[in-house]
């Protein structure tokens, strides 16, 4: 695998920014790893546990490099699934297995419903599906809350409301939003408000993603190979929970990946989760 190169795309209201770590000897398909809002410097960890294909990551619209052009002030599910099409055609190395993890899983899940053809395997980790949980309607109010607090006192407050509710295990009770909201200082954020209004996952993507509906009949009757993941700490938040229920709705049964939602991280972002083992779980399944 040589050092990643960095490349770029156009696509409506947004330049994409894409880095390929190539090896032109693997017979494999590309593998292709993506988040949202996370950006490609999340994958550089488990990147290098696949030395032996050609790794693709991309920091998707809004995020990172791929700032939007447009000035819209909310992403959809739907645009970055036409990013993904886009990227993958420009690529042009044939279907691709995809992991995709948190946010990313939900697009992938709606590239997948619309463009199968592109995609060999899926390995979707933790995706936040909330409109198939039981509690849904808590869980999409609690969101909702979470961006209005970002837009009316910042990132801080906001960001310690979703630390405190991603973490959260269980369904929701109904006083959820009744509780005292949680101190941004205790999570080490700013209580601060700097005047900004563009931050990828409280102001962009996080009403968007967590309400979207999942075409199932599509995935389904698609030929790609789903494999919806869970990890092992955090199958009782909410988006562990989603993704049980984005399995039991394609009527197949999750795999169970070591760590949390960030278990294939190495550091990246302060956070260190099993990344060795997650690795041999991706590689594991994408060799079944």
């Amino acid at each position: 695998m040589t050092e990643p190169t960095t490349h770029t795309l156009d696509a409506p209201g947004a330049v994409l920014h894409y880095d390929v770590r190539r090896n032109d000897s693997s017979t494999e398909p590309v593998l292709l790893m993506i988040g949202s809002p996370m950006d490609a410097r999340g994958f550089g960890t488990l990147a290098g546990y696949f030395t032996d294909r050609t790794v693709v990551t991309y920091d998707p619209r809004s995020a990172e490099r791929s700032r939007r052009t447009d000035g819209a002030t909310e992403t959809t599910p739907d645009e970055h699934a036409d990013d993904l099409h886009r990227l993958i055609s420009a690529l042009d190395a044939g279907p691709v297995d995809l992991f995709a993890t948190s946010g990313g899983a939900v697009n992938a899940l709606v590239l997948v419903a619309r463009h199968p053809e592109q995609v060999r395997t899926l390995v979707a980790h933790e995706p936040p599906a909330v409109q198939e949980l039981p509690d849904r309607e808590r869980v999409l109010a609690a969101n909702v809350d979470i961006h209005e607090t970002y837009l009316r006192a910042g990132f801080g407050p906001a960001m310690a409301k979703f630390i405190a509710l991603v973490g959260y295990e269980g369904e929701l009770p109904a006083d959820y939003l009744d509780r005292p909201a949680p101190d941004p200082a205790q999570f080490g954020l700013p209580s601060t408000d700097d005047g900004s209004r563009n931050d990828p996952l409280v102001g962009q993507n996080i009403v968007s993603c967590t309400h979207y509906r999942h075409d199932f009949a599509a995935l389904r009757a698609a030929p790609t190979r789903i494999v919806v993941v869970v990890g092992a700490k955090s199958r009782r938040q909410i988006a562990g929970r989603a993704a049980a229920a984005v399995a039991e709705r394609l009527g197949t049964t999750p795999v169970e990946f070591p760590g949390d939602h960030g278990g294939f991280l190495g550091g990246e972002f302060g956070m260190t989760g099993e990344p060795e083992d997650f690795a041999t779980s991706l590689r594991k399944v994408l060799n079944d």
